[in-house]
Parts: structure tokens; C-alpha cells; sequence
């Protein structure tokens, strides 16, 4: 009897050890093996070194979990990229993915609705009854602009309040030109153009219902041709073209181009996301910026107008399929670090600029382009991020062909026929 309980305390032993790593043993442990999982960031060179450190950090808490962050690649979508991993069974614990896409992967995905977290969400997330994504950020985009630049420009403190139409923009870049700077530098990239500036003609629609335009597109009963939000929003566009100082070669300003550019006063403004500031502040640690919301039309009352694209843009959800519960806890444990942990809403506040997703969070965003999101969101000055309502290739697709528009290789009629093909088939 002796002898086999001394074999059996051994097997336990050897299966507790086992399970550490791949099964449902805590990863918190004293004894445990070190639980290995992955974290997908398609946010890029924007948080990736701050992502980094903030696994390390949560490792210091948590010495027997070891997070390892990889990246998409340059002009890469989170999907190929997640997909990619899954085919070669290599799938990360946690994915960040957008938003619109978190549908495709609603199979794969842990159900995260019994977690401390969600009773602290803002608003609810959720896709078929259950929360299966971690809103990582609250996010705008629109024209940002260097203060010091354009109120110069204006001669004193600038008002964005004052540009509600198309032509009082195009009355700044008059102001701003005047004074020798460039007044605007567009930035080519594809999933700006397509996911961020285009979606602005979804989400101006006068009931602001998205996802019925959408539908509508899809089934061929709406005609973006003859819809005024797009209308609007393609004049404004031309304006920006008119002013944009890199129309020689437009495609060649990239997303570091455009933000140096801006940072240094070279340029007054581009059109971008808060996301920028970490790029922005490269060029110009110490420099002011806030948002100007881009017009799509001249009636100065019309919401749109005045509205900033807000959104919860990234998500992050936890892979129930490729890896083990003991990996799956771990990844559940990194979130919830997030939320609760001082240092883990230092990172997601203060080292990423990050405006949280949770009413728990106290922490207020310092650089100025989260403060002017926060600002316009408060205000009830916000329209709906449309491009969390598109499907994962819209920004490749579309983008193109606004990448096209950009460069003077289309017009507005090729451009909408490019848009109306494209819900044909979108899925």
C-alpha cells in the first residue's frame, strides 16, 4: 500500500507539471511550469516596444506566465494575419483584431461574459447575447492640426467649433497658406483612406444607422452615387486634394511623413487618429495637437459636421480552440491585469494614450489628442466609427481605389461604381 501511494503522489505530480503548461492546472502556482502564451498586436509600431513592456511588467506580478508579443505585418490585416496562424496551428492566446472582424472568429472565441471586467465596460459589447472581445480602446479620428501652427494662422486661440462646413475649411487653408506653411500633407495610406475616411460617408447618414446603410448597400436599394453624406464628403476631399502638399506625389506620403510633417510645422494638419500622438511626439515631444472633424457638406447644422468618428476600434479576444486552458486562464488573467492593476491602466492610460473602454478607470488621458477625443465625446459630438461595421479586406479593397481618387487616376463616378460593386459581393 505504502509503495502505490508513493506511485500515485508521483503520477499527480507529474500531471499537475503537465498541466501548468497545457492544461487546466493554475498558472499562478507556486509549483507550476511556466505557462507560454501569445499576443497578436495589430496596433504595430504604435504600442508594440509599450506592449512589450507591459508583458514584462505583468510578469514581475506574475513570474510563471510569459507573454510574448508578435505583429502583423507592414500592410498586413489582423485577419491574414490571424488566419495565417491558425492554419499552421499556431493560433495566440490573445488576438487583436478590429473590431468589424470579430464576427469571423465568434467560433474560436472563449465566451468572455462571465468576467469581473465586463460589469465595468462603458457600454456593452457584445455578438450574439455573450461579450467575446475585450474592448482594448476608445479611439477618433478626423483632421488633426498643430495648435501653434493654426493659431498663427487665425491670430489668436483657434477654434475647431468654427469649421462646421466644407467652405470654412477651405477658408483656413486659405489663412494657413497665407502664412507660408503648407496647409494640409495627406497621408496615403489604404486603411486610412479606406476604413477611416471613406467610412465617414456611412457613418454621416442623417438617422447615423450604419449598419442599415450598409444593409441597404448590400442589397442594392441604396445608390452611393446619389447619396448626399458621400456627395459632401468627396468635395471635401477635393478641397483637402487642392491643398495637400504632397499632390506632386501624392502615394509616396507615408503615415511617418505625414506626422513628422505635421509635428514640425510644416504642415498644419493631416487626417488621422488619435493614434498618431506616439508618432507625433517623435518629431515633437513637447508640441499641442487637437482635432478638427472633417465636413461632408455646407449645411453648418448637420451633426456630421461637427462630430468626431469615436469608436471602439480594437478588440481582443481569447482563443478557446489552439490553446490550453491553463493557457486560455493566463490570457484572461493579462486583461483582467489590465483593468485593475495600477500599472496595467498606467500602460493602457498614460504609455499608449489610450482612452479606456472602462468606467472603472479613473486615469485621464494626457496627451492632447486623447484629451480633444474625450472632449468631443463627452460633448455628445460623436458619430459612429463605421469602420468597425466593414468587413477585414474593405480597407484593402476600397482603400485602393481611394488610393486611386488620391492620385488623380479616377473620378468620383469611377469611384462610386468601385464602392457599389464592392457590397455586391462583401460578406
Amino acid at each position: 500500500m505504502t509503495l502505490a501511494l508513493v506511485i500515485v503522489a508521483a503520477a499527480c505530480g507529474n500531471s499537475n507539471n503537465e498541466n501548468a503548461s497545457g492544461g487546466s492546472a493554475s498558472a499562478s502556482s507556486a509549483n507550476a511550469k511556466e505557462v507560454k502564451i501569445t499576443f497578436l498586436n495589430s496596433k504595430g509600431a504604435d504600442i508594440q516596444a509599450k506592449l512589450e513592456a507591459a508583458a514584462a511588467t505583468f510578469k514581475k506580478a506574475n513570474p510563471n506566465i510569459a507573454i510574448s508579443i508578435i505583429s502583423t505585418g507592414d500592410g498586413q490585416s489582423p485577419v491574414e494575419m490571424a488566419s495565417t496562424l491558425y492554419a499552421s496551428g499556431t493560433a495566440p492566446a490573445l488576438i487583436m483584431l478590429d473590431a468589424g472582424d470579430i464576427s469571423k472568429f465568434q467560433d474560436k472565441a472563449a465566451d468572455l461574459s462571465n468576467e469581473k471586467w465586463v460589469a465595468d465596460m462603458a457600454q456593452p459589447n457584445q455578438i450574439a447575447g455573450k461579450t467575446l472581445a475585450f474592448p482594448f480602446s476608445i479611439e477618433g479620428y478626423g483632421l488633426i492640426y498643430n495648435k501653434a501652427v493654426v493659431d498663427k494662422a487665425v491670430g489668436g486661440t483657434f477654434d475647431p467649433a468654427a469649421i462646421n462646413t466644407t467652405s470654412s475649411l477651405e477658408e483656413l487653408f486659405n489663412k494657413i497658406q497665407a502664412t507660408g506653411v503648407n496647409p494640409l500633407l495627406i497621408g496615403s495610406m489604404d486603411w486610412s483612406l479606406g476604413n477611416h475616411f471613406l467610412a465617414l460617408a456611412y457613418a454621416a447618414q442623417p438617422d447615423g444607422d450604419v449598419v442599415n446603410y450598409l444593409n441597404g448597400l448590400k442589397a442594392g436599394t441604396e445608390k452611393i452615387a446619389d447619396n448626399t453624406a458621400f456627395q459632401g464628403l468627396m468635395n471635401t476631399f477635393d478641397v483637402m486634394k487642392k491643398y495637400n502638399a504632397g499632390k506632386k506625389d501624392p502615394l509616396a506620403v507615408t503615415y511617418e511623413k505625414s506626422a513628422a510633417a505635421v509635428a514640425k510645422g510644416e504642415a498644419a494638419m493631416t487626417f488621422n487618429g488619435n493614434w498618431m500622438y506616439l508618432e507625433l511626439q517623435k518629431s515633437n515631444p513637447t508640441g499641442e495637437f487637437g482635432f478638427i472633424p472633417v465636413p461632408v457638406g455646407n449645411q453648418a447644422g448637420d451633426k456630421a459636421n461637427s462630430a468626431i468618428a469615436i469608436g471602439a476600434t480594437k478588440q481582443v479576444i481569447v482563443d478557446k480552440t489552439q490553446n490550453s486552458e491553463a493557457q486560455q486562464a493566463a490570457a484572461k488573467k493579462f486583461l483582467e491585469w489590465i483593468v485593475y492593476d495600477a500599472e496595467g491602466q498606467d500602460f493602457l492610460v498614460n504609455q499608449v494614450g489610450v482612452i479606456p473602454a472602462f468606467k472603472n478607470i479613473t486615469l485621464q488621458p494626457k496627451d492632447s489628442l486623447a484629451v480633444s477625443i474625450k472632449a468631443y465625446n463627452d460633448a455628445g459630438k460623436s458619430i459612429a466609427f463605421a469602420g468597425n461595421y466593414v468587413p477585414g479586406d474593405h480597407w484593402k479593397v476600397l482603400g485602393a481605389s481611394m488610393q486611386k481618387y488620391l492620385a488623380g487616376k479616377s473620378d468620383v463616378a469611377e469611384l462610386a461604381s468601385d464602392i457599389q460593386n464592392y457590397w455586391k459581393t462583401a460578406k
